[in-house]
């Protein structure tokens, strides 16, 4: 299903919409109603579904991979696998939640795929983005630092990604969850599939071990 433009609800349409779904108050009307177009195959419907959460979900795919490649990639899977698991999606969570599940599985999914045939998918945060000589480093918000607190903020930055990056997988993507994209700990239980005290626990020696790395700066 080819996926491109938005799509505008009036307030009667979330209203019926809402009530007609009968969903979990974990969804919102607007969601609700956003749901309901999904469900009927409504191409406006995915469009707005990407339009609203691809850039979360592939910031957090990079993050999780260390790839902007693969993280592209697994996006594009992710929003392809959520048109097809739809119909069973009852809104027990929220749509980003799901979806932040759905991207998890397939980021460890093509992890074992690569540890399979004995290879390693991984690209350091100083390497060009396609093309371009831009790096990673180089997309962050700069502001309107001065030229000396732009070096030390930026050399904080790399320090917090490298130091991210040697996190074993699984207190990375509690961390990243929590602390980058600011989902809660019951959202991270949902979408990691464990209990809320093993959300914490991860979380907990994920911020001691980048504390570790990061001792000095």
């Amino acid at each position: 299903m080819a996926l491109s433009r938005s799509i505008a609800f009036d307030e009667d349409t979330l209203n019926e919409a809402a009530s007609a779904a009968g969903l979990d108050s974990a969804i919102s009307r607007q969601e609700a109603a956003l749901l309901e177009g999904l469900k009927a195959g409504r191409q406006e419907a995915f469009d707005t579904l990407i339009e609203r959460f691809s850039s979360d979900i592939f910031a957090t795919l990079y993050r999780i991979t260390e790839d902007a490649e693969e993280a592209a990639d697994l996006t594009q899977e992710t929003f392809i696998s959520a048109a097809k698991s739809v119909a069973g999606f009852r809104g027990d969570s929220g749509l980003k939640t799901w979806l932040y599940r759905i991207a998890i599985n397939h980021a460890r999914n093509r992890k074992r795929w690569w540890f399979r045939r004995g290879r390693s998918k991984t690209i350091s945060i100083d390497s060009p983005i396609g093309p371009s000589e831009q790096t990673i480093g180089d997309t962050l918000d700069a502001g309107s630092r001065s030229p000396e607190d732009e070096a030390i903020w930026r050399e904080r930055q790399l320090s917090l990604r490298r130091a991210l990056n040697e996190l074993p997988e699984i207190f990375r993507e509690a961390v990243v969850l929590c602390d980058i994209e600011g989902l809660s700990y019951d959202e991270i239980a949902e979408v990691l599939g464990i209990s809320m005290g093993t959300v914490k626990s991860r979380i907990a020696r994920g911020r001691e071990e980048l504390r570790r790395k990061l001792k000095g700066y």
